[in-house]
This record gives structure tokens, sequence and C-alpha cells, in this order.
């Protein structure tokens, strides 16, 4: 078993693997940056090191700071959280070399999902669904064009290493698909070192649902079922839900069938998703892997019962899964708090905390690092906590939840409380009846 885990992240995620540390009897190391030493990770952690200034390559992207900070502590382990180093090969590679445990898949299986190209004719050789498109990356615009008519409008061209929307374009007319193609490659340049692009057949109005799964050293990989992640802004997720409201069992069978056999065509290693998109006819398209824990796992613990970062730490520790049949009970929704303005265009705003409130009871849940008197700093992402409700139904998990937003206080900035608040009482979600451009039509 792991003796000591640096973890090598910042802010809730860091906090939230402090805690099942502790209960593992595990001692923790965190890091933290100049801007982040009044941070709640920093004061539960049984040590803390700092490693660097504010800006995120000189601190949490610096793999020589953070395998520094590991040697001096003496940890055996390191736990990436997600975003910064978590889906990168070579920082997996760097720790294994250094004779450090990597909480997470082995580097190759980092690589090879990482490219969705790849990832995707991967996939549809094990026989998962995938959206019709590219076979692999488009070289030039000729084929790109090739492409667009053989497979019809609309498309979406996506950059092969990309994410959160980048390197991203939406082609209807194919008067537009030159100037698409030249976008989303320079775009897939500049933000990931990559100006590879592939093309898909683009499904409209589609539900984003994926998968959980685990996968262990003994060859067992297991689904932990759906979580529904279809409210989102400019492809950030909002809102996740499981289990998804819009799927039946035949479907949801499937998809988890579908989504262990990709795993297993990888023998993949540790909590990884596997994510969908769903038509309105109700089949299913692979759409990547996402090779690290998510933010939005909290849903999936609070219908299985199964602390998802505990078995991370005891796979990556050479145990078997704790279970191979999951049972699935109630309902679980979680809004992400972001400290944003939502009527000025979900500006961030960073700044002191003055007062903080979070809410209580019988099935509510909240995971932040922030108080009353922390500043939240603009250097990184702007999420500072999720809130997260349990029920036996939807509907009450929904009531649920807009009571604790009502007792959620945070003031001194601007968060997405108020949004989430006028998002529990709209119509359309209380009815199930939205897709990935629902937030859109609020503006209409």
């Amino acid at each position: 078993m792991i003796k000591k885990l640096l973890i090598a992240n910042r802010g809730e995620i860091a906090l939230r693997i402090i805690r099942t540390c502790r209960e593992m009897g595990v001692k923790t190391v965190a890091v933290y940056s100049d801007a982040d030493k009044d941070s709640l990770h920093v004061k539960f952690a049984d040590e803390a090191v700092c490693i660097g200034a504010p800006a995120s390559k000189e601190s949490y992207l610096n793999m020589s700071r953070i395998i520094s900070a590991a040697r001096i502590t003496n940890a055996d382990a390191i736990h990436p959280g997600y975003g910064f180093l978590a889906e990168n090969a070579e920082f997996a590679e760097t720790c294994i070399g250094s004779d450090l445990i990597f909480v997470g898949p082995m580097p190759n299986m980092i690589t090879s999902m990482g490219n969705k190209s790849f990832a995707k004719d991967t996939m549809r050789d094990a026989g998962v669904p995938v959206v019709p498109g590219s076979d692999g990356t488009v070289k030039n615009l000729d084929e790109a064009r090739e492409i667009a008519g053989k497979i019809g409008l609309p498309v979406m061209i996506k950059a092969s290493a990309g994410g959160g929307g980048k390197g991203m374009r939406i082609v209807r007319d194919m008067n537009e698909l030159e100037s698409s193609y030249n976008n989303a490659r320079s775009e897939a340049l500049s933000s990931f070192s990559n100006d590879e692009v592939y093309i898909e057949k683009f499904v409209d109005k589609p539900r984003h649902i994926e998968i959980q799964l685990l996968g262990d050293r003994h060859g067992n990989i297991i689904s932990l079922g759906e979580r529904d992640c279809s409210v989102q802004r400019r492809h950030q997720k909002l809102i996740e839900e499981s289990p998804s409201p819009f799927i039946d069992d035949l479907v949801r069978d499937k998809m988890s069938k579908a989504a262990v056999l990709g795993a297993k065509s990888v023998n993949y290693l540790g909590a990884g998703t596997i994510e969908f998109l769903v038509d309105s006819d109700r089949n299913f398209y692979f759409m990547e892997m996402n090779t690290r824990i998510q933010v939005e796992h909290p849903v999936t613990e609070q219908i299985t019962g199964i602390d998802l970062i505990k078995e991370q730490i005891r796979i990556a520790s050479g145990e078997k899964l704790s279970r191979k049949k999951i049972k699935t009970e109630g309902h679980s929704i979680e809004c992400r708090i972001n400290a944003e303005d939502p009527e000025n265009n979900f500006r961030p705003s960073a700044g002191l905390v003055t007062a903080f409130n979070q809410p209580g009871g019988f099935g509510i849940r909240v995971d932040t690092h922030c108080y009353s008197g922390y500043r939240i700093p603009p250097f990184y992402d702007s999420m500072i906590g999720k809130l997260i409700t349990f029920a036996p139904t939807r509907n009450e998990a929904i009531k649920k939840m807009s009571r604790a937003l009502d007792e959620f206080i945070i003031e001194g900035i601007k968060t997405t409380i108020p949004f989430h608040q006028m998002l529990m009482q709209n119509e359309k979600f209380l009815n199930n009846d939205y897709d990935t451009g629902f937030i859109d039509t609020l503006k209409d």
C-alpha cells in the first residue's frame, strides 16, 4: 500500500484526495504556488511544499519541481488530480522513472487515448460505435472537402490533440469549410502545439453521456454507470447528474458494455471515462476517453457508494477492485460553482471572499477549498467548488439542490450560484427537455 502520497494539484480536488488519504492512513504532501499558500489543501495536508510562482508553468506544470518535492518529503506516489499534468504522458513516465507510483494509467495509455483520432480508430476496431468521419487525421483541404462531401453536412472539425472546445469548428455550408479548416488548425497549433485535425459528422442536438470505468492490474474492468453532462456552456460542463434521465436500461446496458469493451482493448488501468454523444433516437457514438478522475466523479460516488479516489489508490498499489458488480441507487446532481459573473458573460471574478456559508442537511455534499477570508487567485480555473445532492428520485434531488443553492452564501465575489438557481426552476431542465445546446437557448 502507498504510504505517502504527493498531490500534484491544487484546490478542491487536492483537498478531496487528502480527505480520502486520511481515512486510509496514507500520509499526504501538498504542493502549492505562492498564490495558494492560504488554500485549505495546504492547511490539511501532513506536509506542504511551495513549488514556485503563481503562473502554472512555474508551479503546477513544472515537472522537475514536483518531482523534487516528492523526493525531499520521501513520498512514494503521486496523484495528479485533474487538469494540469493529469493527462501528460511525459509526467507519468517521469514519475515512474523516478521510482514513484503514478496514481493513474500507464503513459502509453495516456498517449494513445489523448490522440483523439487514434482513440477513435482504436474504439472502432474494438467494436465501439463511433461517429462517421475521417480515418485518422485530415492531411489537407482537398481531403477535408472529400470527407465532408461523403458523410454530408453538417460536420465537425476537431483538433486531434484537443479538448475544452479548442480547435473545434462546426461547418454547415461548404463555403465555410476552408476558413473553418484553417482556423481549427491554427487554434490547435497554438493551444496544443499540434495542428492535426480530424473530421466527423456533427450530431445535432445530442446528449453528452459518459461511462465511469475502473480497471486494475489483474485484468478486471468494470463500469460504474453513466453521468449525463449535457448542460454545458462553450463545451464546458456546468451540471452533471447520474443516472441519465434520457436513456433507458437497455441503452444504459449497451453503453456500459461498449465502454468496458473499449477499455479492455487497451488494457486500461485506473479510473477513466469514456464519453459518448447520444442522438435523439438514443444511438450513441464514442467521442473521447479521459484518462483521469473527472470533476464530476462525486455523483457516481453518491449513487454507488464507492469512493473513486480510494479505488484509484488501491489500484495503483496493485490491489484488485473491491467490487466487480455495481449496484446503483437514487439520483445525484452536481452544480459547479465558479467564480464568474453570469450577468456579464461569465467574466471571471477573482478576489477576497468576505462571507462564506455552505449548505448542509441530509443528502448535501460540498467539495470546496474556499472559506471566509480566502482570496481567490486570478491565475487558475474559475471553479471554486461543487455542490452535490443525493435523493431517491431526480425530482427530489432537484428540489434539494434548489434549497441548497439558496443556503449557499458567498460574498465579496460574483459566482454562478444565481445562474444555477435559475436553472433549477427552468421548465425544460425540470422536464428533461434539453441537450448540449440548452444554455444557448436561454439567451433567445
